[in-house]
């Protein structure tokens, strides 16, 4: 490989970088200013401030989760190695939840349950920007690199609950609205409500795989460490048998 072939990797990388940097910057800079406001709002107006959060950060939420479609990008070209699938699973289940259901009903937008969802979603993505951000210019701190991997663990579910709650609450006004339904001049009709009760099941089904694959890890977890403290006492004793016969 030439010289000038070399220094053309490097900059491509180095171009690569600084994108993914600024880009993961954009995202932290957002989702810190959606916590750090919806935190503030709660110590100076208490509940009352969960009322009307959806109006105080909404826009903001709404640009932030508009951005992250083009970590889709980033994977498909190959810039960002994560894997496709489970990241438009994520994305699809947040645009449907924000935009279809909480942006398009105002009376969902008073609820608590959507200032709840907003502080577990912006929980989760400040600190795994704030962890992409730095892996990209070469910094790791074992604190947060722990965080990054076992955050999602108790919250990911808890943002489901809060989705599917978001879901359900949002369904009255959904059927008294008509909003999205369709009727066709034919027999047959498209009824919003229904996606949103099969949504909701597909929801509790994949959580429930969720948590038998975790439960299953936990015991697998557990059951090595009891036979790794046995073993390690069985050597133990093992030894101090061997140095009593000698």
């Amino acid at each position: 490989m030439c010289l000038k072939e070399v220094f053309s990797c490097i900059y491509c990388r180095y171009r690569k970088n600084a994108y993914l940097f600024i880009y993961y910057l954009i995202q932290f800079c957002g989702h810190s200013w959606i916590f750090t406001n919806m935190t503030v709002r709660f110590f100076s107006f208490g509940k009352d401030s969960m009322v009307d959060t959806f109006y105080a950060i909404g826009l903001v939420m709404q640009l932030c989760q508009s951005i992250s479609l083009l970590e889709l990008l980033h994977i498909y070209v190959g810039i960002e190695s994560n894997h496709l699938l489970p990241r438009i699973l994520q994305l699809t289940e947040r645009i449907i939840v924000l935009f279809m259901v909480i942006t398009s009903q105002e009376e969902v937008q008073e609820k608590y349950v959507v200032c709840v969802l907003f502080i577990f979603w912006n929980l989760l993505d400040m600190v795994r920007y704030t962890y992409s951000m730095l892996s990209v210019i070469g910094i790791s701190y074992a604190v947060l690199t722990w965080f990054s991997q076992t955050l999602w663990m108790p919250i990911y579910p808890l943002c489901v609950l809060a989705e599917a709650f978001t879901i359900y609450q949002s369904l009255p006004y959904f059927e008294s609205f008509g909003t999205y339904s369709t009727k066709l001049p034919f027999d047959l009709s498209f009824y919003f409500p229904y996606v949103l009760k099969i949504y909701l099941m597909m929801l509790f089904v994949g959580k429930w795989l969720f948590c038998s694959v975790f439960a299953f890890f936990l015991c697998f977890l557990v059951c090595a460490a009891i036979y790794l403290g046995i073993n390690r006492k069985v050597c133990k004793r093992a030894r101090d048998d061997r140095g009593y016969l000698e």
